[in-house]
């Protein structure tokens, strides 16, 4: 008898593939974010600028209220050494300051309500109305612009002076002439400012006010005047920093001792001076004084002139 040969059982091979741990993807490690040599290098940049901008301010702060003596000592002192308040009140003191302090505030206000009431209601007829010579005037706005301050002095003057012989309180040392003329200055500026606010503001607003019953007007100071408040708050930050800072209009326009706005009384202050030597510490203590107003103003409007300049940006 032949013995049967049964056939062998097949066995199942795995599929080919890589061999373990050749190959095989394994756990990504954990890879912690750098920040960039970029960003870094612009942060350095950027803190550099700042301390750049900020040291003269420092500085001012600094030496009014430092001793003159201190001051002009040799070599200077980055940090406050015997502090004192007698430039301040020596500033405070003198007959001009306060004078001029009257004077800078009566200008700086008329200067803002005059600018807002004339550049809002431009705004509101470019933005919102179709009328022929519309682009002309737009131009006409923008060129204005661009013409230079000091072209117009003698122009400036001759007629205020003119007007001084028929009615003084719009001519030269009154506070009502030159805040006219600041007024014709900013304008412009702030019609275009005021322009992208205005355009922000859909006009359906209006009319669905209107809708419900309301006037225009009262359709308008109800729902359109809250929504544009920031820009004008933004507006009239802009017209209060120019009209309390300017000096050459005011230098030509107030030549009397008794009508000079605070930059103008700092440069007599300092022509003061210079017979007995200019007293740094209380030149710089006057123009901390008059820095104080500003940053007060801004202070209190910040919150609104930020978020008006982002509104203004942005029109639908």
């Amino acid at each position: 008898m032949s013995a049967t040969t049964e056939p062998a059982p097949t066995v199942a091979r795995p599929p080919a593939g890589p061999a373990p741990g050749a190959g095989a993807p394994g756990p990504r490690p954990t890879t912690r974010r750098r920040p960039r040599a970029g960003k870094v290098a612009l942060s350095v940049l950027g803190l550099a600028l700042s301390l750049v901008w900020v040291f003269p301010v420092y500085w001012m702060v600094l030496s009014a209220v430092t001793p003159n003596a201190r001051l002009r000592a040799t070599p200077p002192s980055f940090l406050p050494m015997d502090f004192t308040l007698a430039n301040f009140s020596g500033v405070i003191a003198d007959s001009g300051f306060l004078g001029a302090l009257r004077m800078s505030l009566m200008i700086t206000g008329i200067t803002i309500v005059l600018v807002l009431a004339f550049a809002f209601l431009a705004a509101l007829a470019i933005s919102r109305w179709r009328f022929r010579g519309r682009a002309s005037f737009v131009l006409a706005v923008l060129f204005i612009q661009m013409l230079p301050a000091e072209g117009l002095f003698i122009a400036q003057y001759k007629m205020l002076s003119s007007f001084g012989e028929t009615a003084p309180v719009l001519g030269l040392n009154s506070v009502l002439g030159i805040s006219i003329l600041y007024t014709a200055m900013l304008v412009p500026f702030t019609i275009w400012m005021l322009r992208g606010f205005v355009a922000g503001v859909p006009a359906e607003l209006e009319e669905a006010g209107m809708v419900d019953g309301l006037s225009r007007t009262k359709a308008f100071l109800r729902i359109t005047f809250p929504l544009l408040a920031p820009g004008l708050v933004a507006s009239g930050v802009y017209a209060f920093l120019q009209a309390w800072n300017e000096f050459t209009t005011a230098l030509v326009i107030l030549p009397s001792e008794s009508s000079q706005s605070l930059p103008v009384w700092l440069r007599s202050f300092l022509s003061a001076s210079a017979n007995r030597g200019i007293d740094w510490a209380e030149v710089m203590a006057a123009s901390t004084l008059i820095a104080v107003p500003v940053i007060v103003f801004f202070l209190f409007v910040q919150g609104r002139m930020t978020s008006g300049l982002v509104a203004g940006a942005v029109k639908g």
